[in-house]
């Protein structure tokens, strides 16, 4: 089964939405226009139930099939966008300053728009389909927010799946592997109090980026010399904030950074070793310190039998050769992970091409995937709603 006749289509009226979309990013919870547009269009589609407000901004709609099946498959795709300024001189660039779609969710919200079209056109499966648009999924735990508000148990979702864009896998091509495919991705922030003072005499102070900048490089024992080899652990430091002038030592220094790992075990030891370093280093040089460390969504785990599933809907798609069974996992982050800790279910990478990398101010969506997208979302449902 190649590409849908229907879904390729729609792929030029889709491709507008998603540039619509792209020209007026929104981040976190604050997707009311993204969310009032996608509620438009669904009802325009003829869904059976439409939902706002679910995880404050999120929303939900049920497609019922032609059968009377009593299972409900949940299709997820995420709405927000990045704080980051868009710098790639397309038409539908980003029209808000500072605010960017440069994870391409923009795509997944549009591909999925697609294939409710499709599924309220031809209703060709027993059972429900629950079409998930979840806000804040860069750093808001916004999956997290929809299952508090008891989305899984009030649309009755037995299995749900989710779907990203991945840049380097070419158009055309699905990847996807069992188990952990991205990681838990955690984060700090260090705040180092010393003795400010005159630059002209630092033996007055106590200066703390000496200090932070001693513990930066510290920080890479964790991955180099604590960790299992064996076991994938990423620690970097991303933002350092110290000082006012060239001839003030300040009083202060703030670290900002991040935790990637992939199981639970390496993740304890991360966080402990963090805090013993710190606490260490920092004491031996007469100053104090504070840590926030703050663990975000869980590993994103695929569950065996519905990753199954999507293997076969990817190959009906494209054909088994275009579809990668154990691609390495990433060390990225993805809310989608406290979907997969709710209820059984798969998260498929879909090729984005040689695009800038994500979370780039260069980056853009492929619009030649979206058919692809499509055509796995209908296949999807119109597998596992069979019988």
């Amino acid at each position: 089964m190649p590409i849908l006749n229907r879904a390729a289509e729609l792929q030029g009226e889709v491709s507008e939405w998603r540039r619509y979309l792209h020209e007026n990013p929104e981040i976190l919870y604050e997707v009311e226009n993204t969310a009032s547009f996608v509620e438009q269009k669904l009802k325009e589609f003829g869904v059976d139930e439409v939902v706002p407000g679910i995880g404050r901004t999120g929303v939900v709609a049920i497609i019922r099939g032609k059968g009377e099946g009593s299972r409900t498959i949940g299709l997820r795709a995420d709405m927000d966008a990045l704080p980051l300024t868009e710098i790639t001189g397309k038409p539908w660039a980003s029209k808000i300053p500072g605010k960017m779609h440069a994870c391409g969710h923009d795509g997944h919200t549009s591909m999925l728009l697609g294939a409710a079209k499709y599924l309220a056109e031809t209703r060709n499966f027993n059972g429900s389909v629950a079409l998930i648009f979840q806000p804040a999924e860069e750093g808001g735990a916004g999956a997290l927010a929809m299952i508090e508000d008891g989305m899984m148990e009030r649309f009755g979702i037995q299995e749900v799946y989710g779907m990203h864009n991945m840049p380097g896998i070419p158009v055309g091509q699905f990847a996807i592997r069992k188990g952990g495919i991205m990681a838990a991705p955690d984060r700090f922030t260090i705040t180092i109090k010393g003795r400010g003072g005159h630059a002209a005499q630092p033996h007055k102070t106590i200066d703390p980026i000496f200090i932070g900048s001693q513990l930066v490089g510290s920080l890479q024992a964790i991955a180099g010399r604590n960790a299992d080899p064996l076991r994938s652990v990423v620690v970097s430091v991303t933002r350092f904030d110290a000082g006012t002038t060239h001839n003030i030592i300040p009083d202060e220094a703030t670290l900002w950074g991040t935790v990637r790992t992939h199981d639970e075990t390496t993740r304890d030891l991360a966080e402990n070793r963090i805090r013993q370093i710190v606490e260490g280093l920092v004491g031996a040089h007469g100053a104090t310190a504070t840590i926030d460390y703050l663990r975000q969504c869980p590993v994103t785990s695929n569950h065996d039998r519905e990753t199954d599933h999507a293997i076969s809907a990817a190959s009906d798609i494209v054909g088994t050769s275009n579809v990668d069974p154990n691609v390495d996992p990433s060390m990225a982050g993805e809310d989608f992970a406290f979907m997969l800790k709710s209820r059984p279910g798969a998260f498929i990478f879909i090729g984005n091409g040689e695009t800038a990398a994500l979370h780039n101010p260069h980056y853009d969506f492929d619009d030649e995937a979206i058919s692809f997208g499509i055509s796995y979302w209908v296949k999807l449902v119109e597998s596992r709603l069979s019988e």
